[in-house]
């Protein structure tokens, strides 16, 4: 049961007042919530100020900045009579020279009585130069000198969405905060008066009521405290689930390695040493009584379905089953095509599971899985439907983590008794981020690109150049190689200036007819699959494709790899398709083509790219220009990013909320004492009471 103290917290945004259907759909856009919450509002933190404590004469006023003046009201000048849509004048001065407030479809008595001739009135907002003449249009606040008495000096500006004013805003803010009760303190009280956090109800006062323009920078006092209030709900959530995996006995499952040594045979090259070090490293965790959950991270190419096999080999050794499951139906075939062989060798039997099997055919691959007839069942998001009954499912393998949420992990592990649960990510994840979404797990990392990997050499080089690049893809097809396309659009949109892949396939078709092929997210999986195998045999020789290929997808002899508009790429994403090559004998070449001019964003970030292939690096470098929600594809797939918290400005005290939530839990598991019962609040108020469910579950 939610504590009843934060039922006000709790209550619809349209329990304030003035907030009718129409407004609580527009704070349902702004907010991202279906049905908007006081909390919601409240946890929407000030973007800037407007600063009132400066009041410039009109001589000194800075055009593009939002000023507060005080003026005499000379004149009205409303629209002409036969123009109605044309403005409404109002013409002011100081000692210092003139302004001209601006009204659009005003009406005139009430401008009439908002500026009397003749009286001084406090006008603000953004003046502008308009024909040589200073100008303000439709001010933010028009006031006398008891209302400027009134004024705050300094005044949150929030993000808005369209058709919600800043007064909107602020007029629900002040009804939030008068809603908001006395909390107990959650936090340790030594920690509190280390770091000087003010209460959780004064940070919020303070953000949303600033008395100077610093009150609002995310380094304040009160930003910080709150950022650490969510810090510390995401650990705490993190670690009830690891409690809860943990608790849940695990059933170790050992075997002597005979069929892992069968399927390594197989392999035409030696594990890396940090391949090696992560298989034993599962291995040792599936012997044990606990539930395993372990993250393996590993640069592309760097083997992750390999380590993954090896694993699955050691459950089905023992004569259970294991199952993986990736984001695309095409990473989900990738992933076959790299097993099959090396199963088949090592007499594993393996099946696939995707929206594709249908009817009869998906009914036996479900029956031969509940007989215990498929030791390996390689699928998408199909693989955790309801009908889908393992025999015995001893491992869940669960591949780009990021794209799926913990219910949905959790649902996988539900198809059998103690699931070890193994994560993997192609993407290098910086480790402040590993805290933060994956806390309940151990890491292993593959570091090494496996033996004969060829360096890929990475150019930069401007659109107005793509003649002569079309003409060295030309050469390179007539050498017989083979390339990659890159577009970021399928369609072309009338907004973006992008070069669409069904465009750019047109016009490359003319040039190299059959030997120009195409791929995008919106085809039909068989047309998708067909287009690839076309591709791999070498029947066409160029592949215009979406950033669908930017997963898993692996032909050896492709060595090209041309990215087109590189500059609306972000970084991690540019390195996921620049590994697509190189992974074969040939020596590989990434071509990444921008518009010019670059800003100093792009520019770092394809200057990074020229200088390293370490994914590791890349991912720190992508989250100092970023930010943590596009460095995890997090923006698109709804893994909840941060309300408060920024990694930049608060990333350092993650360690300590992770070392906090540990020592909570070691001494009250069950969050029963007055801290727990308190934290237990704190776990509401950032969306984490999945976790409380936990410890009721036992």
């Amino acid at each position: 049961m939610r504590p009843l103290v934060l039922s006000p917290l709790f209550a619809a945004l349209t329990s304030l007042p003035g907030i009718g259907p129409k407004l609580d759909k527009l704070y349902a856009r702004l907010l991202g919530r279906e049905a908007p919450r006081v909390i919601d509002l409240l946890l929407h933190l000030p973007a800037g100020v407007i600063d009132r404590r400066a009041r410039p004469k009109l001589n000194e006023v800075q055009p593009g900045q939002v000023v507060t003046v005080a003026v005499t009201v000379e004149e009205h000048r409303g629209p002409p009579p036969n123009r109605s849509r044309a403005p409404y004048r109002v013409l002011v001065s100081d000692d210092t020279g003139t302004l001209t407030l601006t009204f659009f479809h005003a009406r005139k008595d009430f401008i009439e009585k908002l500026l009397p001739i003749g009286e001084t009135r406090y006008v603000s907002g953004t003046a502008e130069f308009y024909d040589g003449m200073l100008q303000m249009v439709h001010p933010d606040r028009v006031v006398d000198e008891k209302g400027f008495a009134d004024l705050p000096l300094v005044e949150p500006v929030y993000p808005l969405t369209e058709g919600l004013a800043l007064g909107n805003v602020r007029r629900a803010m002040d009804g939030a905060l008068a809603r908001l009760p006395a909390l107990p303190e959650w936090q340790d009280d030594a920690w509190l008066s280390r770091e000087r956090f003010p209460a959780f109800t004064d940070a919020l006062a303070q953000l949303h009521r600033p008395t100077a323009p610093g009150d609002i920078d995310p380094g304040s006092l009160a930003w910080t405290r709150l950022a650490y209030d969510e810090l510390l709900a995401g650990q705490l959530a993190l670690a009830l689930v690891r409690a809860h995996m943990r608790r849940q006995s695990g059933r170790g499952t050992a075997s002597e390695g005979l069929l892992r040594a069968r399927v390594l045979k197989a392999l035409p090259y030696a594990l890396t040493h940090s391949q090696q070090k992560a298989v034993d490293e599962i291995v040792n965790d599936l012997a044990l009584p606990q539930r395993m959950l372990r993250l393996l991270q590993g640069d592309v190419g760097s083997g992750k379905t390999v380590v993954a096999l090896a694993a699955a080999a050691s459950v089905i050794e023992a004569g259970r089953q294991a199952a993986m499951m990736a984001p695309t139906e095409i990473l989900a075939r990738q992933h076959l095509k790299t097993i099959a062989p090396l199963a088949e060798a090592a007499g594993i039997r393996v099946a696939i599971l995707t929206g594709r099997e249908r009817g009869g055919e998906r009914k036996a691959i479900l029956d031969r899985l509940t007989l215990g007839d498929i030791d390996l069942l390689i699928g998408t998001h199909a693989l955790f439907q309801d009908d889908v009954a393992f025999h015995d499912l001893a491992l869940a393998v669960v591949d780009e983590q990021h794209r799926f949420g913990v219910h949905q992990r959790l649902a996988l592990t539900q198809k059998g008794e103690a699931v070890d649960v193994l994560v993997l990510t192609a993407t290098p994840i910086p480790r402040t981020l590993v805290l933060t979404y994956f806390g309940d797990m151990d890491v292993s990392e593959l570091r090494e690109k496996p033996a004969g990997r060829q360096p890929i050499d990475t150019r930069t080089i401007p659109l107005s150049r793509i003649d002569e690049v079309e003409d060295a893809v030309a050469r390179a097809i007539a050498a017989g190689q083979r390339a990659y396309w890159v577009c970021p659009l399928v369609e072309e949109s009338e907004k973006i200036d992008l070069a669409a892949a069904q465009e750019r396939h047109a016009e490359l078709k003319k040039r190299f007819g059959a030997k120009a092929d195409l791929v995008h997210g919106q085809m039909k999986g068989s047309e998708k699959d067909a287009a690839m195998a076309r591709f791999s045999s070498g029947q066409s020789q160029l592949l215009v494709a979406t950033t669908v290929i930017e997963d898993g997808v692996d032909v050896p002899e492709a060595t090209i790899m041309l990215i087109e508009h590189a500059e609306r790429f972000g970084l991690a994403q540019l390195h996921q398709l620049r590994g697509r090559i190189g992974r074969g004998t040939g020596a590989s070449t990434c071509l990444l083509l921008y518009k010019a001019p670059l800003g100093e964003t792009a520019k770092a970030r394809l200057a990074i790219l020229r200088e390293t292939e370490d994914g590791f690096r890349i991912a720190e470098e992508d989250l100092k220009l970023r930010g943590e929600g596009d460095v995890l594809g997090t923006r698109q797939s709804g893994l909840p990013g941060f309300h408060v918290a920024r990694v930049e400005a608060h990333g350092k005290y993650l360690g300590a909320a992770r070392d906090d939530a540990a020592l909570v839990l070691a001494r009250d598991p069950s969050l029963e004492t007055p801290r727990g019962e308190a934290l237990r609040h704190l776990l509401y108020l950032f969306g984490k009471d999945e976790a409380i469910k936990l410890i009721r579950a036992g």
